[in-house]
């Protein structure tokens, strides 16, 4: 029994992390398109009021998607840490906690981190920018 629930932590924290990949990755190329098209349009849209509308219509994409890119980050980010503590206690009740260190969980944390840094930063930019230029 102990090994069903153990492929089941394990698999679940592997559709954890492909989660989290698709979150980051869509939330990236949104932010660079955003980005990419806002900056096209913000020349202008000095001259032609219909690409200000375009550009206000990808900002709210950009902030859309990033609220529930960090949303879903953060949710992922405490599956994983409830996944991890469940190994640990499996582990130290099966006596072979030795061979994983508990500080992984603070590294998992710090990449979550990195990540909704990545997505907020780049979402800003995305948005600033064109509005800059323009």
């Amino acid at each position: 029994m102990i090994e069903q629930v153990h492929k089941h932590i394990i698999s679940e924290l592997e559709r954890n992390t492909r989660t989290d990949v698709v979150f980051i990755i869509s939330a990236v190329l949104i932010n660079l398109i955003t980005l990419a098209v806002n900056s096209s349009l913000a020349g202008e849209s000095r001259i032609r009021g219909s690409y200000v509308a375009v550009m206000i219509i990808f900002v709210a994409l950009t902030i859309v998607v990033t609220i529930v890119v960090l949303v879903g980050l953060l949710k992922g980010k405490q599956t994983r840490s409830k996944l991890i503590c469940g190994l640990l206690q499996m582990y130290k009740d099966e006596n072979v906690d030795g061979y994983y260190d508990s500080s992984l969980l603070q590294n998992y944390n710090t990449r979550y981190n990195l990540f909704i840094l990545v997505v907020v930063f780049t979402g800003a930019v995305s948005i600033l920018v064109p509005f800059i230029i323009r």
